[in-house]
């Protein structure tokens, strides 16, 4: 009665088990890769689903819902030997299960390299200027050039997004050290432009105070000149106006010399007297 009743306890838990391999429960979002005796059998969809148990086996369980992938950091040299440092991020989508899990070893790991692979190839045709400015064309050629192999390996690429592209920290230092020597040399060029304008309008004002003072030189020159021919005029051929004039002009700037404060030392002719009388036309 013992052994009766142990033999069929034995019997419900293998029945239990059995019912519990066979029964599959696939939850949504996801597909499952069955395999009899080691060889591809069938694909589990999403809800309650039957396999034979010990002869079926689920070996692969695949997410069917969009998959990031997250391109790792790397450097790149660009066409004119600039090394900058980019990375980007893939939207991946499984449409054929088969082909993702025997195509390839491991699809993740597969389309993360060849974005790799040909983000260097892509940006390694560009100048460093060219590179930094068409990430949209980038993303547009990258996802172009990786959709064939995708295609063979059962996935479909919604979107390659570059998450940065910038100069490596050397190039960084270099650019700061050429920007800086432009702005320096941009300087330098306004100094030379500033220096040679005040120059042109010194040399212009020198000019303009040569032809003023030249004018002002001919005008008195003419004053003068017209002055002596109406005294001229005036006097006729009689010379006693004339040392008259003369005397008057002598004592003045005999006077003003006397008067000045700089005046130590006034020199007065000896014959003074006789001075005078012949300015003044009187003899004896």
């Amino acid at each position: 009665m013992g052994d009766m009743m142990f033999f069929v306890i034995a019997l419900l838990v293998f029945a239990g088990i059995t019912l519990a391999k066979g029964v599959r429960i696939v939850p949504q979002g996801e597909e499952w890769i069955v395999e009899r005796l080691g060889k591809y059998h069938g694909t589990l969809l999403p809800g309650l689903n039957i396999i034979i148990p010990y002869l079926d086996n689920v070996a692969y369980k695949l997410v069917t819902k969009d998959i990031i992938l997250d391109v790792q950091e790397q450097e790149v040299i660009t066409r004119d030997n600039a090394v900058i440092v980019t990375n980007a991020i893939a939207f991946i989508k499984i449409t054929d299960p088969i082909k993702a899990v025997y195509g390839v070893t491991d699809f993740s790991e597969a389309i993360r390299n060849m974005i790799m692979t040909t983000l260097r190839s892509i940006i390694g045709e560009m100048q460093l200027d060219e590179a930094l400015s068409n990430r949209d064309m980038i993303k547009a050629r990258l996802r172009e050039s990786i959709a064939d192999e995708a295609i063979d390996w059962g996935l479909t690429v919604k979107s390659v997004e570059i998450q940065d592209i910038k100069p490596s920290m050397s190039m960084q230092k270099a650019m700061e050290m050429q920007a800086s020597a432009e702005r320096e040399r941009k300087a330098m060029i306004t100094r030379a432009e500033g220096e040679k304008q005040s120059m042109i309008l010194q040399a212009e004002a020198r000019l303009e105070s040569a032809k003023r003072d030249a004018t002002a030189q001919v005008t008195l020159a003419e004053a003068s000149a017209e002055a002596i021919r109406r005294v001229t005029t005036a006097i006729g051929d009689q010379d006693g106006p004339m040392r008259y004039l003369l005397g008057e002009k002598y004592i003045m700037a005999m006077s003003k010399l006397a008067e000045s404060a700089n005046a130590k030392t006034i020199l007065i002719p000896g014959d003074l007297q006789e001075a005078l009388k012949s300015v003044l036309g009187r003899k004896g």
